[in-house]
């Protein structure tokens, strides 16, 4: 044992020693790394990698060398046109895809918890979210195209939706189909945060004397708005990557970004600039790093709420 002389003469045992870790104990510290290594490749592969390619292309012209003309492309009129589109595809269906989702959580809120009615809008919102890309499309043009099931019923009584344009094959015509898969979204992403409103806070209202509207006004909605922005962000970044639903359905033109990159890249030549695709995906990279940054941050906030 280790001990200490004081400056009186005293002796007095030293503080114990911390004990080395066993070997046994480091090598169980680096069992979790090597589980976590596959997922890091993954990632490297897939989403790294790509990113830096994307990144670096964008800098570069035919011949490899370095350039800025890509960028300055981004400040071209039809690719300005074609952010805002996406912006205003993103906005539109993130904001009608949350409050239509939010009224579909407060009323499932209603249900029995792990009744059958419930389970099964749960179930259908965890497939409906992701029922997207081809499928979608065809789904939509089969029942609301040109020559769709449900068109065909419109027109036999006396009613052409397609009386001013094939707008199912335009920009309009990819409204609909966003819609579609982002209520589901809502659904699954803001329903853990109804169901964390503690009974006590409407129980303590009611003892307050204050009303059912006062305390989803006063009490519920601030406590829910961290988490409904939260959600209304990631519907707005969920919509403004999609790209295999627009592919499917408006196979002619450009009219949001994802699809400008498809043009850039299967055309020979766009605005003279043979990597503009890399420029465009940069574009997408710095909004989608600052719309998903907005969510972490609004998500921290709403975490405090939920636990």
């Amino acid at each position: 044992m280790t001990v200490i002389i004081t400056n009186d003469g005293a002796i007095a045992p030293a503080a114990a020693d911390a004990p080395r870790p066993s070997r046994p104990a480091r090598r169980r510290g680096a069992l979790p790394a090597i589980g976590l290594a596959p997922f890091g490749v993954y990632v490297l592969l897939f989403l790294a990698v790509p990113t830096g390619l994307a990144i670096g292309t964008g800098f570069l012209d035919g011949d490899g060398a370095f350039t800025l003309d890509n960028l300055a492309a981004l400040a071209e009129p039809v690719i300005v046109q074609t952010f805002l589109n996406s912006f205003l595809l993103s906005a539109v269906t993130a904001v009608v895809g949350a409050v239509v989702g939010a009224l579909v959580c407060w009323a499932v809120l209603g249900l029995r918890e792990g009744g059958a009615i419930r389970g099964a809008i749960d179930s259908a919102s965890s497939v409906l979210a992701q029922f997207g890309g081809v499928m979608l499309a065809f789904a939509f043009i089969a029942t609301i195209g040109i020559n769709g099931v449900v068109t065909l019923l419109l027109k036999d009584l006396g009613i052409d939706i397609f009386a001013d344009g094939a707008w199912i094959y335009a920009f309009p015509g990819l409204f609909l189909p966003y819609i579609y898969f982002q209520v589901p979204l809502m659904v699954i992403t803001f329903m853990p945060a109804l169901t964390g409103l503690k009974p006590q806070w409407m129980e303590a209202n009611a003892t307050l004397g204050g009303s059912v509207p006062g305390f989803w006004l006063r009490i519920a909605a601030p406590v829910l708005a961290p988490s409904f922005l939260a959600s209304l962000l990631l519907l707005f970044a969920n919509a403004f990557s999609s790209y295999a639903t627009a592919a499917a359905l408006a196979s002619q033109g450009a009219q949001i970004v994802p699809l400008q990159i498809r043009a850039a890249l299967t055309s020979e030549t766009v605005l003279g600039r043979e990597n503009l695709a890399g420029a465009l995906a940069l574009g997408m990279i710095v909004i989608m790093a600052i719309v998903m940054g907005a969510y972490a941050l609004v998500q921290r906030r709403a975490a405090r709420w939920q636990s």
